[in-house]
């Protein structure tokens, strides 16, 4: 067991997210030691509601971290300590994680959930919408937008955002905020009746959080009341690369389906690990994780017991 003032455990999760609480939940249930290292400063803080993760659909983001801690807490082996981690060395069996606030902590093993974190978007007013009328995935919140004029923004991927949405609505128009579009994308919205405005974006007009228009920089005003767009996204640590893990050209952890990474001992869970943005992906990752942690320590213990006797 993990003794409340001990800097050691067996498994370093940084991230206390879905996927990083539900790896802590698996480990603590199979009597691991873990230590949860959280900044605290989730992504979807911005969101009201969280949706598609059964038993939980609408509950807020907020709510489903209290409830997950609180569950988690009926394993004492797991610890959670709100910081951020700073630099990681060592290798597996034997990893030292220093936290901003110059604390060390040792692992045997380490698992990154640490996953996105949205970057400036340029895009004027989209800070008042942003988690109330204006999100970025369909299946999380397309049911609570439907039927409503949806505007997309969404770069180079404008066509599948507006393919996916028109499944919640009939009224779709797409903004390239000045970005020239291929030729035939163009001529399959217009083959489709989709409208598309081309001139830049000058401002998203809103009351109280809810989208009424994209204002564009010709002086159109045009009336929508609800905004899907793609987010530009950075990995939520750079602490995966600066250990040494491969990454993809996102600068996601590239990992199996069980989330091991090309390192011994090093784990991805999460959307840091992962394209797939949901609550209910996270989860899987992390107990799929959690599970595969487990099992490697099995196995190592299992041999030891054959060399002792």
């Amino acid at each position: 067991m993990l003794n409340p003032s001990s800097n050691s455990a067996d498994v370093i999760i940084i991230g206390g997210g879905p996927a990083g609480m539900s790896a802590a939940l698996v480990l603590g249930r199979a009597r691991r030691s873990v230590l949860v290292i959280d900044e605290a400063l989730p992504r979807h803080r911005v969101t009201r509601e969280s949706h598609g993760f059964l038993t939980r659909d609408g509950v807020s983001p907020s709510e489903l971290r209290k409830v997950a801690r609180e569950q988690i807490a009926a394993y004492p082996s797991v610890r959670f300590v709100q910081t951020a981690a700073a630099s990681i060395e060592g290798s597996d069996g034997a990893f030292r994680v220093t936290t901003s606030e110059g604390e060390t902590h040792t692992g045997r093993k380490l698992l990154f959930a640490t996953g996105m974190k949205d970057l400036p978007m340029n895009l004027k007013g989209l800070e008042h919408v942003y988690g109330k009328s204006a999100y970025v995935c369909p299946y999380c919140d397309g049911w609570e937008m439907r039927d409503r004029p949806i505007a997309v923004i969404a770069g180079d991927h404008t066509m599948h955002l507006t393919r996916t949405i028109s499944g919640w609505s009939n009224d779709v128009a797409v903004f390239t905020d000045g970005t020239p579009r291929p030729e035939e994308e163009m001529t399959e919205f217009r083959r489709r009746g989709i409208p598309v405005y081309e001139a830049p974006i000058r401002e998203i007009s809103s009351e109280a959080g809810e989208t009424v228009a994209i204002i564009l920089e010709d002086g159109r005003e045009i009336p929508r009341t609800a905004i899907f767009f793609a987010p530009k996204l950075a990995p939520g640590s750079d602490l995966p690369v600066k250990l040494g893990c491969a990454v993809n050209e996102f600068g996601t952890m590239i990992v199996d389906e069980l989330g091991r990474s090309d390192l011994p001992g090093v784990f991805g869970a999460g959307d840091g690990a992962s394209q797939k943005y949901q609550v209910a992906a996270a989860v899987a990752a992390g107990s799929m994780a959690g599970v595969a942690i487990n099992t490697e320590f099995l196995e190592s213990d299992w041999e030891k017991r054959v060399q002792a006797r």
